[in-house]
């Protein structure tokens, strides 16, 4: 088993996919680092691979709120907070992401679409050590689908963790991508 693993994402809604792969990552090591990209919008370029990822309707959360209902989350999956932490993960300048992670760490991704193929080389030329968990999975579920849900008033926490779906809720997060979203 690894000492250090991280699995990164932007988990703009963390859901149950997002919590497969993040749980999937937890059990190759003992302590799991989640890195949320897309952290500050200003910093965040637009990527070749997907145009949409920067789009302020497919960003809803801010850092602090996605990093609140990660930490809900895992520790609704029993998770002690000495086993895992969440920090910014600045996958759009991947060469400052040596300033986030330890550079021993290993980097669980997933390949999913051509942003996921595009992120593993990224990682791989800065040297960093990768595994890569599954390859050209298809995806079940997407934030995308969930926000789309929100707005049109169609059930979706049956796609979510129990403590993502309050979070949403408790924060008016449902309000604020119905109004975004218009």
């Amino acid at each position: 088993m690894k000492k250090t693993g991280i699995a990164c994402g932007r988990f703009q809604i963390f859901h149950n996919e997002h919590l497969a792969y993040v749980m999937a990552a937890k059990e190759k090591c003992d302590y799991l680092i989640i890195g949320i990209t897309a952290s500050d919008p200003t910093v965040s370029p637009v990527e070749a691979e997907d145009t949409k990822r920067t789009e302020a309707v497919a960003n809803p959360c801010t850092y602090y709120e996605r990093f609140k209902m990660i930490e809900a989350v895992l520790l609704e999956q029993g998770l002690e907070r000495s086993e895992f932490d969440i920090v910014p993960y600045p996958i759009g300048r991947p060469e400052l992401i040596k300033y986030y992670v330890p550079e021993d760490a290993t980097h669980y991704v997933t390949i999913l679409d051509a942003w996921g193929h595009a992120k593993n080389k990224r990682l791989e030329e800065l040297g960093l050590n990768v595994e890569v968990l599954w390859d050209d999975k298809p995806k079940g579920i997407s934030s995308t689908m969930l926000r789309e849900k929100i707005v049109k008033g169609e059930p979706w926490e049956e796609y979510v963790p129990a403590a993502t779906y309050k979070y949403i809720i408790d924060n008016a997060i449902d309000l604020r991508i119905k109004e975004m979203m218009k």
